[in-house]
């Protein structure tokens, strides 16, 4: 049962993004920018989501480029968390 737990933990969802607000305590939001190509025209078109990401420790500024990965929902909008930094602003 602790292997399949740990499968588990392991298959969660991780995305790279640039943190756009750092306003909140212990909140961040991170913007993803993504390109696709349109199914008919194929011609690219970029996509772009936001995410409410958990920070506990509030490190992250604005325009740090970081990994976030999935978790339990903390609040109505926040599921995700603050796994590294990868790059610091300038």
């Amino acid at each position: 049962m602790i292997e399949k737990q740990k499968k588990f933990r392991n298959s969660r969802k991780q995305k790279q993004g640039i943190v756009v607000s750092d306003k909140m305590d212990k909140t961040i939001v991170v913007s993803e920018v993504r390109k696709v190509k349109h199914r008919y025209y194929e011609k690219s078109i970029v996509r772009k989501k936001k995410y409410m990401v958990h920070d506990e420790k509030n490190v992250s500024k604005n325009g740090d480029k970081v990994s976030i990965m999935e978790m339990r929902p903390i609040s109505k909008k926040k599921c995700w968390r603050l796994v590294s930094i990868l790059e610091k602003s300038k």
